[in-house]
């Protein structure tokens, strides 16, 4: 693996992430974070249209009139996204309907844009795939990381099994209810964005 492949898929797992660095996609990072399993779903789901969406794209870079690129770009991540929302209803209905209108939303988010815009439109496929893997990760760790402390410290539970003991609560423990509402999701992003410009200082420098 060159080290221009190695920066496009792994530079968006940290210090590139699309979340927590370009502050995209953050609408749904806020939504579906309450739990950890919807969480976990909507970035594979959107890990796999972004992936695919920027190797299509790449595919028809040359063919592809300037003028109508967004409606091109638009129906072609419509189509996955429709994949997407029926293989979910097929094979997890209930986490689908935890999701609702958020699968929808895909279509909008600002990372697929940006990815097809950016990167898909003057790359090959096989980089635009490694791009689209990277940036769904990215965006994915960010998600994964807010739900597991929304749902541990607001519910009680992990992956909907209760794994604080009764003899915490016996003891005063509570749940705490801020947790599982939107605000607290915004004070979490915030938090991880602190922590990691601490930790990379140039970014600062560079904001």
């Amino acid at each position: 693996m060159t080290e221009k492949t190695k920066q496009v898929l792994l530079g968006p797992l940290s210090r590139n992430n699309p979340v927590i660095v370009q502050m995209l996609g953050v609408c749904s990072a806020l939504a579906v974070t309450a739990k950890l399993e919807p969480a976990i779903v909507m970035a594979i789901s959107v890990t796999v249209v972004v992936a695919f969406a920027n190797v299509i794209i790449s595919l028809l870079r040359n063919t592809i009139p300037n003028r109508i690129r967004i409606i091109v770009q638009l129906v072609v991540v419509a189509a996955l996204v429709t994949v997407v929302s029926e293989v979910l209803k097929a094979f997890a209905y209930d986490v689908s309907k935890q999701l609702s209108v958020f699968i929808g939303l895909i279509i909008t988010n600002c990372i697929l844009m940006g990815r097809l815009e950016a990167f898909a439109l003057g790359n090959k496929p096989w980089d635009s795939f490694l791009d689209g893997i990277g940036n769904g990760l990215g965006y994915g760790i960010i998600l994964v990381i807010i739900a597991f402390f929304r749902e541990l410290l607001g519910s009680g539970t992990i992956f909907g099994m209760q794994v604080i003991p009764d003899i915490a609560y016996s003891a005063g423990y509570v749940n705490n209810g801020l947790m599982i509402m939107p605000p607290m999701a915004l004070i979490c992003v915030a938090v991880i964005i602190w922590v990691h410009r601490s930790r990379n200082k140039e970014l600062q420098e560079k904001a």
